[in-house]
């Protein structure tokens, strides 16, 4: 395990969704409407898009809040809220697609529910975990936690909204309740302090500077 300062980052997360105003409600409704930006695709995608974005909260009460608001907001339900060895989650599906995790670690209230969301994890799913963590790090990421071939976190610094982390594609798909299967556009752009670049599974990145909400070439899953 490492644990330095990160030298390169996301500083935002961008999802291509081909309504856009439907999209805004949605996320708006389901409270993570300051965490992510929204721009026009139509780009052809079915099954897995490789990705989730994971919301991490205080305790059991406001992950049934937040999931709760997706479900009313047009949301299905991938796993139903539930406890587990490491504490208390769920995952839904977003109207236009993008699979959404909410968990915590705690597995009783110690307080009321809020909206607040204490992490902000993009979770991306790799096929050769040994070469997206050696192309990362050569982006200029530092690594904080290091699962074997399993799982990669990188180190973040306070100005960056956004933490990002590498799961087995296989294993994601299994964590969230989906099949592994996917093809055409991931349908995420990322910004960051460094860039413009592809990663080994297709996952597009641009300068952070350079991020419009226009419509851009979609990325290829692997």
């Amino acid at each position: 395990m490492e644990n330095n300062a990160a030298t390169t980052s996301i500083a935002s997360v961008t999802l291509e969704v081909a309504d856009l105003e439907a999209a805004h409600r949605f996320h708006t409704a389901f409270g993570v409407d300051a965490h992510v930006r929204l721009r026009a695709s139509e780009a052809h995608s079915t099954g897995f898009r490789g990705f989730t974005l994971a919301l991490t909260v205080s305790g059991p009460a406001t992950v049934d809040s937040f999931l709760g608001a997706a479900l009313d907001a047009g949301a299905t339900v991938l796993k139903p809220a539930a406890k587990s060895l490491w504490g208390y989650g769920g995952v839904v599906q977003a109207p236009d697609g993008t699979t959404w995790k909410v968990a915590t670690s705690e597995k009783k209230d110690n307080g009321p529910a809020t909206r607040e969301i204490d992490e902000f994890v993009l979770l991306l799913g790799v096929e050769d975990m040994k070469a997206s963590k050696r192309f990362y790090v050569g982006q200029g990421l530092t690594v904080a936690k290091s699962f074997g071939g399993k799982y990669t976190e990188f180190a973040s610094d306070e100005s960056s909204p956004v933490k990002l982390a590498l799961y087995k594609r296989r294993g994601l798909a299994k964590d969230l309740g989906v099949a592994v299967e996917g093809t055409g556009s991931h349908r995420i752009v990322l910004g960051g302090t460094a860039g413009p670049f592809t990663d080994p599974d297709g996952f597009v990145w641009e300068a952070a500077t350079s991020i419009a909400p226009a419509p851009s070439t979609p990325s290829a899953m692997s």
